[in-house]
Order: C-alpha cells, then sequence, then structure tokens
C-alpha cells in the first residue's frame, strides 16, 4: 500500500490553536486548553470542551492553559494538546506516514523555547517539524507581498504576544516581539474592575466585555452589564461598564504596544518607512480587532493602517501556505528539526 505523509501547518496560540492541512485549509479552530483530573493527571477535555470548564470546575478537576506569552509553560499538557488535535485531524491515519509539521513560534523566542516547541511536536508523531516566525507567517496569510524588494509592516496580536515586523525579499528587516497580547488586555479588565468597583471577575467575563465593548479609540459609547463576586460581601453583584471605561482599563498594554511600534518604524531604512507610507500597515490577530484600535495606531503613528482579511485566522493561514512553499522560504525559516531518527 501507497502511504503518504500529511502536511500541517500549525498556529500554536497561547489562547487559540488552529491547524491548516496541506489540500483542505483550515480544519481546526479551538482554545488552547486543558481540563485534567487532580491527583492522576486523567485528561477529562481538551478545546472548546475544557475551555467551557475554565472557572466552572469542580474541586478534583483543573483546566489549565499550557501556553504563556506564546511558549510553552507546560510541557506535558501541550504534548497532550497537540496530540489530542493532531490526531484529531488525521483521518483514515492508518494510510499516511507520520506528518510532516509547521509551527509559527514568536519573533523572540529563545533557544530553549524552540526546542520546547520541536519536542512536543516530534514526541506526538510528526515525521518532521519547521517553525517558522510569526510575523513572516502572519504576513503571508494577509497576502503581503514579502517577496518583493520593498517594505511591508505587519503587527499581529494574539493571546500572548504581539509581533511588529517590516519585511522586504523574504525577510524580517526590522523586527520585535512583545509579550504583551489578548491576555494582558483581560487581565487589565479584572484588575480595573476590582480596583474601581471592588468586584471580582474571571477571565471569561473579561473576554466578553473586551468583545462586546472593548476599545481603544471610542467614537460611540456603550454599555453592558457584568456580574462578579463582591470583594466585601462574598455575594453576586451587577455592574454597568462603558466602552470609555475599557479605554482607561487598556492604558496600559495599549501603551506598550503603540512604544513598541515606534521603535520599530524609527529603526525601519528610509526607503522602506517610505513604501510603508504608501502601502500602510497591516493588522492581524485576534487582538486587531479591538474596536478602534486601527484608528488610534494610526492617530499616534501618522501612518494609513488597515485590517487584514479575517484576521484570526492570517497566522495559521500563513503557516500553511508556508509549508507548502517551504523551500522558497528556507533562509526565513527559524529552525529545520532532525528527522534523522525516523525512516523517510
Amino acid at each position: 500500500m501507497v502511504t503518504f505523509s500529511k502536511k500541517i501547518g500549525i498556529d500554536l496560540g497561547t489562547a487559540n490553536i488552529l491547524v491548516y492541512v496541506k489540500g483542505k485549509g483550515m480544519v481546526l479552530q479551538e482554545p488552547s486548553v486543558v481540563a485534567l483530573e487532580k491527583g492522576t493527571n486523567k485528561v477529562m477535555a481538551v478545546g472548546e470542551e475544557a475551555w467551557r470548564m475554565l472557572g466552572r470546575t469542580p474541586g478534583n478537576i483543573v483546566a489549565i492553559r499550557p501556553l504563556k506569552d506564546g511558549v510553552i509553560a507546560d510541557f506535558e499538557v501541550t504534548e497532550i494538546m497537540l496530540k489530542h488535535f493532531i490526531t484529531k485531524v488525521m483521518k483514515r491515519k492508518r494510510l499516511f506516514r507520520r506528518p510532516i509539521v509547521m509551527i509559527c513560534v514568536p519573533a523572540g523566542i529563545t533557544g530553549v523555547e524552540k526546542r520546547a516547541v520541536l519536542e512536543a511536536s516530534m514526541q506526538v508523531g510528526a515525521r518532521r517539524t519547521l517553525l517558522i516566525e510569526e510575523p513572516i507567517a502572519a504576513a503571508i496569510g494577509a497576502g503581503l507581498p514579502i517577496y518583493e524588494p520593498r517594505g511591508s509592516m505587519v503587527i499581529d496580536i494574539g493571546g500572548g504576544t504581539t509581533e511588529i515586523a517590516v519585511l522586504s525579499l523574504g525577510g524580517l528587516v526590522v523586527s520585535e516581539s512583545l509579550r504583551v497580547g489578548g491576555d494582558r488586555f483581560d487581565e487589565a479588565l479584572i484588575r480595573y474592575i476590582k480596583d474601581k468597583y471592588n468586584l471580582i471577575i474571571g477571565e471569561k467575563t473579561a473576554e466578553e466585555i473586551k468583545i462586546n465593548i472593548g476599545s481603544a479609540y471610542v467614537e460611540e459609547d456603550q454599555e453592558f452589564e457584568v456580574r462578579g463576586r463582591d470583594v466585601m460581601t462574598g455575594l453576586p453583584r451587577n455592574i454597568t461598564m462603558t466602552s470609555e471605561q475599557t479605554v482607561e482599563a487598556f492604558e496600559e498594554p495599549l501603551h506598550a504596544i503603540l512604544d513598541a511600534v515606534r521603535r520599530v518604524l524609527e529603526k525601519t531604512p528610509p526607503e522602506l518607512s517610505s513604501d510603508i507610507m504608501d502601502r500602510g500597515i497591516i493588522l492581524t490577530g485576534g487582538g486587531a480587532l479591538l474596536h478602534g484600535f486601527d484608528k488610534l495606531l494610526s492617530q499616534k503613528t501618522e501612518v494609513p493602517v488597515f485590517l487584514a482579511d479575517d484576521p484570526l485566522t492570517c497566522v495559521a493561514r500563513g503557516t500553511g501556505y508556508a509549508l507548502e512553499e517551504a523551500d522558497r522560504l528556507s533562509s526565513s525559516l527559524l529552525v529545520r528539526s532532525s528527522d534523522a531518527n525516523f525512516k523517510k
């Protein structure tokens, strides 16, 4: 029987994992969460089902997000999660050899962190694993002409990191990886509501606020009812949040991202700066959907800013496309794992 190796592109995100399969496109998008039974470490749920358990589990079950700031924080749980998702997309797996996998990683990842990602992928059965920098994957997924001798600038705001990069001729010219992303915005909301209202909310409630009324720049103020636990009485209590208040809550992470964007622009060669002024900055990632962020960024940098089509899936799509053109992108890949341990 003839066997074939599937090619799989993975956006191993802090908040979500997205999987692209060559010939099929995007086949999976689920939260990066695993629910385990305490003591035995028995897997109770993975992905969407585990996400619904966050903050609602009984004492004997813990819901874990094994990635933090875009890198592996819990190796064993990451391995469990990867194995679950790869098995899920490997239909009729007996007809296929071990898959070739490409995983995107933050541009600022350390050597130790790279090895952890490679090891996790190989442990779950990948025949060969390639790593690609997130800003390159984001730019490819957004359809930017990164191979041309002119500047393209992309900002990818994920759950754990923000990747800012200027690209030309298929590689990074200037880049900065900032460990600030959607999770920091959620944490800022939790802290703001506790300080201002003496009310404790969970991360799922914070994300609901962010999605519904979260703003970086307010054009029309909106309201959202928030339910939490009173710090003093311990009883449930409701408050009403406004978009203006979310701008105030997000001040710290927004300033961190804006400062990093300015630093990258200041380091960009003049010829490429001219290209960016003409063509603008492209925003990708789930954090790019924060209302008014494009307007705020354009106002602060005086550069046109545009939201990519389907920004949430740009990195995963770019990773998949890059896997199909791995030879052309060889100079841009961070690491190629050795597949000497596996017979071709």
